[in-house]
């Protein structure tokens, strides 16, 4: 697959509109988890992330997505995929696989990258994988807390962001409110593995779709 508008039924897009990835801090309907990952391409990121042989349920939209994962079993969920900004990506609905296969995902000399809204049991959760190893995690507004291989790693940026001190306790204010916590973290990231995603392809685009098991 070459890239999302080269596919049959899907309306083309313009890679040059600026989009990132802080908007997600404002969008009161991220509700499913996405993956990125840099050296695959979109249909080598579903099967990395367990997607079913010959479950190919078409191009789908998010509303179709969701309807679909009802009526998988438990332990399935619906990748929606295509490729933006340099990276594969895959919008994960139902439970997220990415969580549980990122460094899967990674191998290979791959990059991935997992973010997980956790509507349910918040905050918001990122991992960064490369090469077959877990790298560093956090929750978002919980930077002080960091685990991975490398828990550091992103220790440089969040200082000079005024997220954390340089002795790694948090340096924002007690009573900021989320989504301002959200956006600043959310910014690090997007610098720092340049990821980009515009709104539309999460929640309109009808994108290949791939059932996938955590299993």
């Amino acid at each position: 697959m070459a890239d999302i508008a080269g596919i049959r039924g899907i309306a083309p897009v313009v890679e040059g509109a600026a989009a990132g990835i802080r908007w997600l801090a404002d969008w009161d309907q991220w509700f499913a988890g996405l993956t990125f990952a840099r050296g695959i391409d979109p249909d080598e990121l579903a099967a990395r992330l367990g997607a079913l042989p010959g479950v190919r349920p078409g191009p789908l939209a998010a509303p179709a997505a969701w309807s679909m994962v009802g009526e998988t079993v438990d332990g399935d969920g619906v990748a929606r995929v295509g490729r933006w900004g340099g990276w594969s990506f895959a919008v994960e609905h139902g439970l997220p696989a990415g969580a549980e296969r990122l460094a899967e995902v990674s191998r290979g000399g791959v990059e991935a990258v997992h973010l997980d809204p956790q509507p349910d049991h918040p905050p918001k959760q990122f991992a960064y994988a490369r090469d077959g190893e877990l790298v560093c995690c956090f929750g978002l507004g919980e930077e002080v807390w960091r685990g991975g291989h490398r828990p550091d790693f992103l220790l440089p940026e969040l200082i000079a962001a005024g997220i954390l001190t340089p002795e790694g306790a948090c340096a924002r204010p007690a009573d900021e409110a989320d989504g301002d916590r959200d956006r600043c973290t959310l910014a690090v990231l997007e610098r720092r593995f340049g990821l980009s995603l515009p709104r539309h392809l999460i929640a309109d685009a009808p994108l290949p779709a791939y059932v996938t098991c955590t299993s």
